[in-house]
């Protein structure tokens, strides 16, 4: 038996056949890692928005989405709603801490850079503001949101991007 000192992380575009898989990522990753910043019946009604997996698996082909891998098999995703709105960002809890959602946003980053944006916005659950902070994203401002019968809260983050260079 041998083990992988590092993991091999890569990432690609979303396939229609993923959106199962997707759903339950986002659905265990709310589960566990927004524990500690929201009740039992707010995290149920949040993950509740992937239940109807058509429309999730529409709402995420309608955006780019791009999924992150680790030794071939997909345990995270993130999107780009807009040229300059991060929408969803989300990795399994078992497959945290392996640099694939540094990857992903790292990767939004650049491509709306490349569109033309000044700035990418998104607007962060409580459970990831410090990841967002690390990278250089700054809280705008606070919001809530009601889902179901329960309010949430999140923080509009905005990080600047370099400007794109104009060939000579």
């Amino acid at each position: 038996m041998s083990a992988t000192a590092h993991p091999t992380v890569a990432m690609r575009p979303m396939l229609p056949a993923d959106v199962p898989l997707l759903a339950e990522i986002f659905r265990d990753s709310i589960e566990e890692l927004a524990a500690d910043d929201y009740s039992e019946s707010q995290r149920e009604a949040w993950a509740a928005t992937a239940d109807d997996e058509a429309a999730f698996g529409k709402r995420l082909a309608a955006q780019l989405t791009l999924v992150g891998t680790l030794e071939g098999s997909p345990v995270g995703f993130a999107s780009l709603k807009a040229p300059d709105i991060l929408d969803m960002l989300y990795v399994h809890p078992a497959a945290g801490r392996n640099g694939v959602a540094t990857m992903l946003v790292n990767a939004l980053e650049k491509l709306a850079a490349a569109r033309g944006a000044a700035k990418l916005t998104a607007d962060v659950s409580d459970a990831a503001v410090d990841f967002f902070a690390k990278r250089g994203f700054e809280a705008q401002t606070r919001n809530t949101r009601k889902l179901g019968e329960e309010w949430l809260a999140n923080t509009t983050m905005e990080k600047k991007l370099a400007a794109k260079e104009k060939a000579p």
